[in-house]
């Protein structure tokens, strides 16, 4: 956690704002702090080890400083993307610590340095400032959630724990409140991978927006890079702002109107205005041509000249208009969003993919959302020679008419021109790596399954020269490294076996290998 105190900045306001910058710490990390993002964490990732640090600041009117305001910040740095969490940490620590400065933050961090470390898949309850925050870790065996989840038994805590309907995700209902005619659409942006700048009245608000849009691709991998809070003093500031070459595929939340002309050879660009709540839809902003963004003052929209492949979902839209004006849960309106952007992700993933397992749906995040037919996928006859890649294309794109999305998604349009551009953006480019990852480390996975199974290893070694032994030895335990390292998908069982082996095979060598192979 830390602390400081800046000069007033440009506007005034508190609220949770993930500063990319750094400032002087003032206490020691905490074990929950500190611990780095594991492979089972089952929360977007993208290829930035980047992670905006959430920030609670409080701007007071002071005459005897130049500028008129005194404003205090502070500031939680982790490594893990915690955001709901982490705002929630705040919200309850900041009051208390712009009254009591050091004391309440020297307190709150011997508390928090308390916490166990977070595990995948474990329920814990986090004591702090006389509040239990309770919260789950996700993992990636966990099935997505399509409502709120129900609070855990703490019949034993007391006070009662604020139970957090998810550890990283936000309310994603809030922040796409503006732009909710408009979400098909900036999914599909998303999904291409395409250059967007978020122009938003506050950090916090652009910080959201651009956090919940790279978040709509679950349980696909977002591969391109993303600035929750862009500024005029970032070091890519010139690269992004010339216009002597295409822009990078990257999301921008910026605040600065002056940011409308730096960035008028952006081709999208989304316009917000301030949040108003109220028991109607909010205002939605327009679609309107990049050529009608020429001003500082330019009204709020959706500044493109894409053309969206698929039909708008009304009865998705009417659903939650309904609910606002029923003035349903929060939670329950972000639960049915979620679930359609993740239902509409999962359907144009489905034929890119092998069949799972019964009851496994794509990817391997949880059950599929609607049974399908045992039809054969694509991926299943990939050829791994690169110059079979044009066919195959060919292929997949006519396979689509009796196996595309339309199997599990009612929405209509036009499929093929999707998967064609999709085919040309670093997603397609980034998930296409992971699943030759994902399928090698299966193949090592089962080879040494296959060695540890294998029976009369001394049989085998027999007519094998000191140099085939010593080899199997070393490939032997790289593959443990690797398995110790949650690379490889094996059994607890099979490492002892493997190390078993291993020890039988040092032992039948000459005494000068054994101490080459073991050192004391």
């Amino acid at each position: 956690m830390l602390a400081g105190e800046v000069p007033a900045l440009t506007r005034a306001g508190g609220g949770c704002l993930p500063f990319q910058a750094a400032l002087e710490t003032l206490s020691s990390a905490s074990a929950f702090g500190s611990v780095a993002g594991r492979g089972a964490l089952g929360m977007p990732r993208t290829g930035t080890t980047t992670v905006g640090p959430p920030c609670r600041c409080k701007q007071v009117k002071d005459s005897s400083v130049k500028r008129g305001y005194f404003q205090k910040s502070l500031v939680l740095v982790s490594r893990l993307p915690f955001v709901r969490l982490f705002q929630a940490l705040l919200s309850l620590i900041a009051p208390e610590y712009f009254d009591k400065l050091a004391p309440c933050l020297e307190a709150v961090c011997n508390e928090i340095d308390q916490w166990p470390a977070p595990m995948p898949g474990q329920t814990l309850n986090l004591p702090v400032m006389g509040v239990v925050l309770q919260v789950h870790v996700p993992s990636r065996v966990d099935k997505p959630e399509y409502s709120p989840p129900k609070q855990c038994s703490h019949e034993n805590l007391l006070p009662a724990p604020v139970v957090l309907t998810s550890v990283h995700e936000l309310d994603l209902f809030r922040c796409f409140q503006p732009v909710l005619t408009h979400v098909q659409t900036l999914w599909e942006l998303m999904l291409l991978g395409e250059p967007l700048v978020v122009l938003a009245p506050s950090p916090a608000m652009s910080s959201e927006i651009v956090l919940a849009l790279i978040s709509c691709l679950q349980p696909l991998k977002f591969c391109c890079d993303y600035r929750p809070y862009f500024t005029i003093h970032d070091s890519e500031f010139k690269e992004f702002t010339t216009r002597t070459q295409a822009p990078p595929n990257v999301v921008l939340g910026v605040t600065n109107p002056f940011f409308i002309k730096t960035l008028q050879h952006w081709p999208h660009i989304l316009r917000v205005g301030e949040p108003k709540m109220s028991g109607d839809l909010p205002k939605q902003v327009k679609l309107k041509k990049p050529s009608r963004l020429k001003t500082l003052d330019t009204k709020p929209g959706l500044y493109t000249a894409y053309s969206a492949h698929l039909h708008r979902d009304k009865a998705l839209l009417k659903r939650l208009l309904k609910g606002l004006q029923k003035k349903r849960p929060w939670d329950t309106q972000t639960a049915l969003l979620r679930r359609h952007l993740l239902e509409l992700t999962q359907s144009f993933i489905i034929p890119l993919v092998r069949p799972g397992r019964e009851g496994e749906g794509a990817e391997g995040h949880g059950p599929r959302l609607t049974p399908l037919p045992h039809q054969e996928h694509y991926m299943a006859s990939l050829m791994p020679l690169q110059k079979n890649i044009t066919p195959w294309k060919d292929d997949f794109l006519r396979s689509l008419e009796h196996a595309g999305p339309q199997l599990t998604c009612i929405l209509k349009g036009d499929w093929l021109g999707l998967y064609r551009r999709f085919f040309k953006s670093p997603h397609f480019d980034g998930w296409y790596r992971q699943r030759h990852k994902e399928m090698a480390q299966k193949l090592e996975a089962l080879h040494l399954e296959a060695i540890c199974e294998a029976q009369n290893i001394e049989t085998w070694m027999k007519d094998k020269s000191e140099v085939e032994v010593v080899d199997l030895v070393l490939k032997l335990r790289e593959k443990l490294v690797q398995a110790q390292g949650h690379q490889l998908p094996v059994k607890e069982a099979t490492l002892q076996r493997a190390q078993l082996y291993i020890e039988t095979v040092i032992g039948s060598l000459p005494k000068d290998l054994q101490a080459v192979l073991c050192p004391s």
